[in-house]
């Protein structure tokens, strides 16, 4: 087997997101979660794959681990005769002074005894863009977003280069927008200007065409780095060569079931999503803090949580939909993270939400939407998923995916899954994910 792109990404719904686009480029997609132990385990999900994007947990784990998980990665992505290598962060380069983007983008480099790599996590299908290696959302610079306060990588800068700069070891350069708008050679020349200079280039982008000047300037690289955007360019890349088959398989086979929510995130966005759910469907919230005051330990509080909602999703109409969610505003956010630390606060609710999708597959749910990446991984984890199939994008950089899981009491079954970041998505992209899976269905 070989795989013309190999690409590694720090959190789930940023891995799905990759994988939409490298779909729409016409690339055969396979999304693998974690670094696989056994080849076999995946089944016939890997057969004939162009692409495959292996989902890590790695954004807010200590450096040291999210660098050794995704170096197992990169090994395990060689194995299989990978060409050119993708590391994927999210579009708001979620991170601290600590890492890890830096620290893990570093260890790739070295490993592939590279010396320079793009940093372009510019996403205008969901504004965010960059210019003068600033990176805005929308019309607002990233510190002034929401993303200010956001309870496990605050973002109090917009510079790139600053931001790079102080997680690398190595120098960090801008490729500015006027030499972007110039197109690939003049970006290809400034690229060759800064080898043996600078480690990374940060490079500007306010539109999808500025991505594929950019993705296509990169075809000699052997790491990228940025968000799903500049891989726009990349596909292009293999499709211009005449490397791509163009069969890419229709998603198919999508399962009748239970349609269920679980919402973690506590980004601006999925609360407003959230509450325009709430006027449609039936709802339930987990009070993580009433929940520590009234239970003795954290064990208990799991337990009781996982009980009390599924009390109320089985009391619902199984025909409509059904929302449960922890999410918060930013005040009750650090209220729990006070009394509990932020690592045990997120925990606490990511474990909740894991126990939650484990009991509701054995009562028939096989259509399920996760809003936060965070809150993904703990799900995709909780269900023994092991690879995904990629099908339809809801919204920019969101697709439905497919897996075959077992459950408990029904043994094998298919089950569609949408992974959202908490950022991305209209405000009724709840409603239309399933909207658009009942079109599916017919």
């Amino acid at each position: 087997m070989s795989v013309l792109l190999g690409a590694i990404a720090d959190d789930f719904t940023g891995a799905s997101d990759l994988a939409s686009t490298l779909v729409k480029g016409g690339m055969r997609t396979v999304q693998v979660i974690g670094v696989p132990a056994d080849d076999n385990d995946m089944g016939n999900v890997m057969n004939n794959a162009e692409a495959v994007v292996v989902a890590l947990k790695t954004r807010s784990t200590p450096v040291v681990d999210a660098v050794r998980e995704s170096l197992a990665a990169l090994n395990w992505l060689k194995g299989l005769g990978t060409e050119k290598f993708f590391f994927k962060y999210c579009s708001t380069f979620d991170s601290t002074s600590d890492g890890n983007i830096g620290p893990v983008a570093d260890a790739l480099l070295d490993a592939l005894d590279d010396d320079l790599a793009l940093i372009c996590p510019a996403f205008p299908a969901n504004k965010r863009s960059i210019y003068q290696g600033y990176l805005f959302v929308g019309d607002q610079l990233l510190e002034e977003s929401s993303m200010r306060n956001h309870p496990l990588t605050p973002m109090r800068d917009s510079n790139l280069i600053r931001l790079m700069q102080a997680q690398s070891q190595r120098p960090v350069a801008l490729v500015p927008y006027g030499v972007v708008r110039q197109g690939v050679d003049a970006v290809k020349t400034a690229f060759g200007d800064l080898k043996g200079r600078s480690g990374y280039a940060v490079v500007d982008a306010i539109d999808d065409a500025d991505l594929s000047v950019i993705g296509r300037a990169a075809a000699d690289h052997r790491l990228i780095t940025g968000g799903s955007g500049v891989a726009i360019g990349v596909a292009e890349n293999f499709r211009n060569s005449g490397r791509l088959t163009g069969t890419v398989t229709d998603f198919h086979s999508l399962p009748h079931g239970r349609s269920l929510v679980l919402a973690g995130s506590c980004s601006e966005t999925t609360r407003g999503q959230i509450a325009h759910s709430m006027q449609h469907w039936p709802a339930y919230r987990i009070d993580t803090g009433s929940l520590l005051l009234d239970t003795a330990d954290t064990t208990t509080a799991i337990e009781v949580a996982v009980e009390m909602a599924l009390q109320q999703f089985d009391a619902a109409p199984p025909e409509t939909p059904f929302l449960i969610y922890s999410s918060a505003d930013p005040v009750e956010v650090e209220r729990i993270q006070l009394a509990l630390g932020r690592d045990a606060a997120g925990v606490l609710v990511e474990s909740i939400l894991a126990g939650i999708a484990r009991e509701v597959l054995d009562r028939g749910v096989n259509r399920l939407v996760v809003a936060g990446g965070e809150t993904s991984g703990a799900v995709v984890s909780a269900l023994g998923i092991k690879a995904l199939e990629i099908g339809a994008e809801i919204d920019p950089g969101v697709p439905w995916t497919r897996a075959t899981i077992r459950s408990r009491k029904l043994g094998q079954v298919d089950i569609a899954l949408a992974l959202k970041s908490g950022n991305f998505g209209q405000v009724d992209f709840f409603e239309r994910a399933f909207d658009q899976l009942a079109g599916y269905l017919g």
